[in-house]
């Protein structure tokens, strides 16, 4: 008799997300271990909580069988008493997995953008170096379908265009090292794995603090959601997600071969060329220049690139635009310069 198809399942997201990772690091499963790039390291990021924790199992089961190292992180991010000790906790259940390494990494968490996005910059900062420090090739994240169906709800919610509603990529970070496997199941299915399997599972209190804007969505806004419209609105709004990334891949493709059109020899954007380019390419023509000319693209807000897209479509004159990171976008002749003032 099989495992339990919950655990079918996480093993077979895992077990297709390694023999990715194995391909891009030019490894055949059969040949001889002689002939073989060394064996990849995989680290898997480990809250404690029921999805990371069914990751992690999925990973000691499926690394073994296809010649991989596995790895685990925790980050401990210091926000609740005792934090510390939940770290050591999860170190343990890693090892006995037979992980190593196996290792607890304390991070400082600052005040920018918010205490979810300052968690969640400390958390990648660590991973990152981590990753690093270890040559791993990958770093597997827990997050599932409905992890997703918050991010697309959230991004709509900041009305901040399509890129904001494409929600986590399968495979991001610098090289592709995160990969997430569990984005096409939902949150269940990681929690009855690690009851099938007896595993410990934490509920972190702040998943269902008020105060924090996802845990109220996850408390309150989809169960309303669901309520109003049925239970497919998680895998419709992560189906969104897919589409919405489909869509806005193609979108940056074709901005960044109308850049080169529109560019002249001393990198001035021909505003004529602008013009004639659909908004969406446009916008994104004009937000890629000035990224390049040292605008931070955490705060660089669709306004900003509104009022740049004015000097364009609604010429009268107006003086420089002040973009972030003292960066000035102003027109000059037929020319659009964009660059540090």
């Amino acid at each position: 008799m099989g495992p339990h198809p919950a655990v079918a399942a996480i093993r077979l997201a895992v077990r297709r997300v390694l023999n990715d990772i194995l391909d891009d690091h030019g490894r055949t499963p059969g040949h001889p271990p002689h002939e073989q790039p060394p064996s990849p390291l995989v680290l898997v990021a480990c809250s404690g909580g029921a999805d990371s924790m069914a990751l992690a199992s999925a990973l000691a089961f499926e690394a073994p069988r296809l010649g991989i190292r596995a790895g685990g992180i925790t980050v401990d991010h210091g926000l609740q008493t005792g934090s510390d000790l939940r770290a050591a906790e999860v170190v343990l259940r890693l090892r006995e997995l037979g992980f190593d390494p196996a290792e607890s990494v304390a991070v400082t968490v600052g005040r920018g953008g918010g205490p979810e996005a300052a968690a969640r910059d400390a958390r990648y900062a660590a991973l990152d170096a981590a990753a690093e420090r270890h040559g791993a090739a990958a770093v597997l994240l827990g997050h599932t379908r409905d992890d997703q169906a918050e991010t697309v709800l959230l991004g709509l919610a900041r009305g901040s265009g399509i890129r904001s509603l494409s929600g986590m990529a399968a495979v991001s970070g610098a090289g592709g090292r995160y990969r997430r496997p569990f984005l096409q199941l939902d949150r269940q299915t990681a929690r009855k794995a690690c009851m099938v399997q007896s595993l410990p599972v934490w509920d972190d209190p702040h998943n269902a603090d008020p105060a924090y804007t996802r845990s109220r969505l996850r408390q309150e806004g989809l169960p309303a959601l669901e309520k109003a419209l049925g239970k497919g609105v998680v895998e419709a709004l992560a189906r969104t997600a897919q589409l919405s990334r489909d869509d806005a891949d193609a979108l940056d493709a074709w901005a960044g071969r109308a850049a080169a059109g529109v560019r002249d020899a001393d990198g001035r954007l021909e505003c004529a060329g602008l013009h004639a380019l659909p908004p969406a390419v446009r916008r994104r023509v004009l937000r890629r220049a000035a990224i390049e000319a040292g605008a931070p693209a955490g705060s660089l807000f669709a306004r900003h690139i509104e009022e740049v897209d004015r000097l364009i479509t609604g010429w009268r004159g107006q003086g420089a635009i002040n973009l972030p990171g003292r960066v000035v976008a102003r027109r000059q002749g037929g020319r659009l310069v964009i660059r540090q003032g």
